[in-house]
């Protein structure tokens, strides 16, 4: 049941009821845009393996040879892509553990988290100034850096948006997936819309296309498409970069309340050494949407509970 808020009147009833009718939308929108975006990548294909180059494999020459490249890095795009968009989608962005709690040095006034004693081997610096956290809706105490969602109606651990087109939070555990999605997509979109150019640019021209109005359509469509998502996935993986290479969340860039705001910005080079928090300490896993078994066991940012704060925070609060 929804209650009235004091001194609101209905305006708040009112307002908690469109929030509620809008979360409501957002779950059942996130199940269309994995249709849409499974429809799109179908179209795709068909434009570019079924109708143009796949038949180009056997006209010999260089056409073969762009064919064949073209197909080659489309299919090594799209795997990727594939398995990055459904690993975002089926893996947990990382729930706050019900067991836990902060542990309140009382004579200092100071926040520890329970991995006191990892924390300490690793030489991490813990914000000493930073207070108690506490979700009303979830009922339970809140990490550094989790945030509470209304559409997964959870608290989620370093919860960096919630978006529709994975049906899931982006938080701790598949945020690298979410980045390498936008990557691989980025590159396919960014290879199909070459792919199609010259197609495109003879739309308007005076000679005969070959083909069917049909398959004319499918591949004007298409490249439309392409070239749409790949100018808007070019802004979103800078936007993604420099926070990553600030290491900032979404939530904490636009954040206005948090004080100081860039909290969790080490500096040039020790934010450099926290991309391995994103995407692990191998390096041969960068590029792949998974994590070796040492670090999902190890890695303190996986477990969305520890985080190194900027070691002058306190001469910065004091100024």
């Amino acid at each position: 049941m929804l209650q009235q808020t004091s001194g609101g009147g209905g305006g708040g009833s009112i307002m908690a009821l469109n929030v509620f009718k809008f979360c409501t939308f957002l779950r059942a929108l996130g199940s269309i845009m994995i249709f849409l975006v499974l429809g799109v990548i179908g179209l795709t294909y068909y434009v570019i393996v079924v109708q143009n180059y796949g038949p180009a494999l056997f006209n010999g020459g260089v056409d073969s040879f762009v064919a064949f490249l073209v197909l080659l890095l489309f299919h090594a795009f799209l795997v990727m892509l594939v398995w990055s968009y459904f690993s975002t989608i089926l893996t947990d962005p990382g729930g706050v553990p019900q067991t836990w709690r902060p542990t309140t040095d009382e004579e200092e006034g100071g926040i520890v988290d329970p991995l006191v004693d990892t924390a300490a081997g690793l030489g991490i610096n813990r914000d000493e100034t930073q207070k108690t956290r506490f979700c009303r809706k979830c009922n339970q105490f809140k990490p550094p850096r989790s945030h509470h969602c209304s559409v997964c109606r959870r608290c989620i651990l370093k919860m960096d948006h919630h978006c529709v087109w994975v049906v899931n939070c982006v938080g701790a555990l598949n945020y690298k997936y979410f980045l390498l999605f936008l990557f691989y997509t980025f590159l396919e979109t960014a290879l199909v819309t070459v792919s199609l150019l010259h197609l495109f640019i003879a739309f308007f021209g005076d000679g005969e296309i070959d083909g069917t109005a049909g398959d004319l359509v499918a591949t004007f469509i298409a490249f439309v498409l392409n070239l749409s998502f790949a100018l808007s996935l070019l802004g979103f993986v800078i936007l993604h970069i420099s926070l990553v290479l600030a290491n900032t969340t979404t939530i904490e860039a636009y954040e206005k309340k948090t004080d100081p705001r860039w909290r969790y910005d080490l500096g040039r080079m020790r934010n450099f050494e926290q991309v391995r928090c994103v995407f692990g300490t191998d390096k041969r896993y960068w590029l792949i949407p998974a994590y070796t078994a040492d670090d999902l066991r190890h890695m303190p940012a996986l477990h969305g509970l520890e985080y190194p704060i900027r070691p002058n925070l306190g001469e910065l609060q004091e100024l």
